[in-house]
């Protein structure tokens, strides 16, 4: 089987609709938002879950034989549904990147929504419902907001760029992140999703993240990809093709740039 542009054009419309419900439910929902701790170091809210439901349950009605990743699972562990057929189709869901901005009731947080074929993504979708901004992508398509296509700037790393870096950093900060902070106009909003969403609209030069997991990532991927960035791991490995039905969400390393920057960027993060 392989994907025509036709079916990864019904799969990213599915992914809008179903990131659109999630995002208007987590809104709808911040003030109320029940607050608990996982894994000992993260919040999460019970609105993370139902979002999470109400992206799955919309999904399967148009998909109900696909895979799904999900950040909430029961017992503090990741929701995993392997697909059923012979379509090697995963459905890849943060219903809530940005938990702690969320779980305080700031509305600086995203959906994000991918879908992996043959262990590449292939659709992404962001979601930022606080300013009701819609980042999409599919494979051999230009990547969107709102249906405009958007690209990545040219900026170097210098004082007038934008870098955003993560909020999970090893203690002591590692020297990569100090000269970033040192050289660049350093940025962190609290939420991956939407540090790959900026690179992608050319508000960020570039984003390094040392811990995140893979549906942290795998929206923008193909987005910032699609929009003429550069993503691999820290060393400058390739992420993808990545072995999904194996994950359990072990940590990973990825970093998203411009071309421009991409060597210089890598070099420094290796230091």
């Amino acid at each position: 089987m392989s994907l025509e542009m036709k079916d990864m054009s019904k799969l990213l419309e599915t992914a809008i609709v179903s990131a659109r419900l999630a995002g208007q439910k987590a809104m709808e929902q911040m003030e109320y938002a029940k607050t608990s701790v996982k894994y000992g170091c993260e919040l999460v809210t019970d609105v993370d879950s139902k979002c999470q439901k109400l992206i799955i349950d919309r999904i399967k009605e148009a998909y109900p034989d696909h895979g799904f990743i999900g950040e909430e699972g029961s017992e503090g562990k990741i929701f995993k549904q392997a697909p059923r057929g012979d379509e090697n189709i995963w459905w890849v869901v943060d219903p809530i990147d940005g938990t702690n901005n969320y779980a305080h009731h700031m509305p600086q947080f995203c959906v994000c929504i991918g879908v992996l074929y043959q262990n590449e993504p292939v659709v992404g979708v962001i979601f930022d419902p606080a300013t009701d901004s819609m980042f999409t992508a599919c494979k051999g398509n230009d990547a969107q907001l709102n249906g405009r296509k958007i690209t990545v700037n040219e900026d170097g790393i210098d004082e007038f760029s934008s870098v955003s870096i993560c909020s999970h950093i090893e203690t002591p900060l590692p020297n990569w992140a100090i000269e970033l902070i040192s050289q660049t106009r350093y940025r962190n909003y609290g939420t991956a999703g939407l540090h790959f969403a900026y690179v992608a609209n050319g508000g960020l030069a570039a984003t390094v993240h040392s811990k995140v997991k893979l549906w942290d990532i795998a929206a923008g991927t193909i987005i910032a990809q699609s929009a003429g960035a550069i993503v691999t791991d820290l060393n400058g490995e390739k992420i993808f093709p990545f072995d999904i039905a194996s994950y359990q969400g072990e940590a990973l390393q990825a970093v998203a740039s411009n071309p421009k920057i991409n060597s210089e960027l890598l070099a420094l993060v290796q230091l």
